[in-house]
């Protein structure tokens, strides 16, 4: 699957910023868009230039939503340092008092592979905005002068609700701190595992943490997705016990097959959840029925689009690696 550019962000659809010189209406208000800030290959302002000229244009302290792409993130081959991108966002906290949401590296195939955006420690960003609500991170790859990649250092955060990261090789360093950290308000986790070809070591026992839950009090919506070991993350969370204060979840985009889905079925009552996300999956058609017949009854959506088939070349395969 090729991502693309997010088209909304914290219920807010996404806008682009012009750039400097260029010729556009009116701008919205600050506060009823998720801005999204770039700089263009063929342009040639630097990112920090773009970034200044947004803070003196908007109203930083209505801004709601911010989304950051081409120049603020890249690959190892262009510009776009996680860090800088990291210092500029701290030095303008005391502007962006009313930032709730933050997506970090916008970036789709043609401007860099997943595998190759490179990220760092995201956890002084939380630091810097102790009352952000949502963050959602592309990339895991690392760089710049060999630079471990995507980490998360553990933290108290009072008011974040929701954390994505989306990856094709999830390091263990990001559930490890996620398990060491105190997210009382915390209701949806996403984690993309990935590929261990693309830098995934996470392992089901990194993830028992998570699925005990009792570190994560108001957690209510969890993925666990595009993993190469999907099988395996089914069968942990077929007697995790998160579950069952769970209102959906998503163990999608990933190498699911019956193994997986017969230790989900086999497991603890699933009839409470209101989604059951399983979409880009290897289910044979008699276990997609099966699975439907056992909870749709109940209310319980289910997602089972997607159905892959596994070839003699290539076998399963997650839905975003490389």
């Amino acid at each position: 699957m090729t991502l693309g550019h997010i088209s909304e962000l914290h219920g807010l659809p996404v806008y682009d910023f012009p750039l400097p010189g260029e010729n556009v209406p009116a701008l919205p208000a600050a506060e009823s868009v998720a801005w999204r800030l770039v700089r263009h290959e063929n342009e040639p302002e630097e990112f920090d230039e773009c970034w200044d000229h947004f803070l003196d244009t908007v109203d930083p302290a209505r801004v709601r939503a911010l989304v950051l792409g081409a120049g603020a993130y890249g690959s190892e081959l262009d510009a776009g340092d996680p860090h800088r991108t990291a210092e500029l966002l701290e030095a303008a906290r005391e502007r962006l008092t009313g930032l709730k949401a933050l997506y970090l590296a916008d970036l789709e195939f043609g401007e860099a592979e997943l595998s190759w955006i490179v990220q760092g420690d995201v956890t002084p960003i939380l630091h810097s905005y102790p009352r952000l609500e949502e963050l959602a991170v592309r990339g895991s790859n690392g760089g710049f002068g060999g630079e471990p990649g995507l980490l998360f250092t553990p933290l108290r955060h009072e008011h974040l609700r929701t954390l994505r990261f989306e990856n094709g090789g999830l390091p263990a360093e990001v559930p490890r701190g996620l398990a060491a950290s105190d997210l009382p308000a915390l209701e949806h986790l996403d984690l993309w595992l990935g590929e261990e070809w693309y830098g995934r070591d996470t392992t089901v026992a990194d993830l028992a943490p998570i699925l005990d839950g009792s570190r994560l009090p108001a957690l209510r919506r969890l993925g666990l997705q595009n993993a190469d070991i999907q099988d395996e993350v089914a069968t942990a969370v077929a007697s995790a016990p998160v579950v069952a204060r769970l209102t959906a979840l998503h163990l999608g985009r990933g190498t699911l097959s019956d193994t997986g889905a017969e230790a989900l079925l086999s497991g603890q009552p699933l009839v409470h959840l209101q989604e059951l996300d399983l979409h880009h999956h290897f289910l044979s058609d008699a276990m997609t029925q099966r699975v439907r017949q056992t909870l749709e009854p109940y209310g319980v959506k289910v997602d089972l689009s997607g159905q892959e088939h596994a070839d003699d070349v290539g076998g399963r395969y997650v839905s975003a690696g490389e």
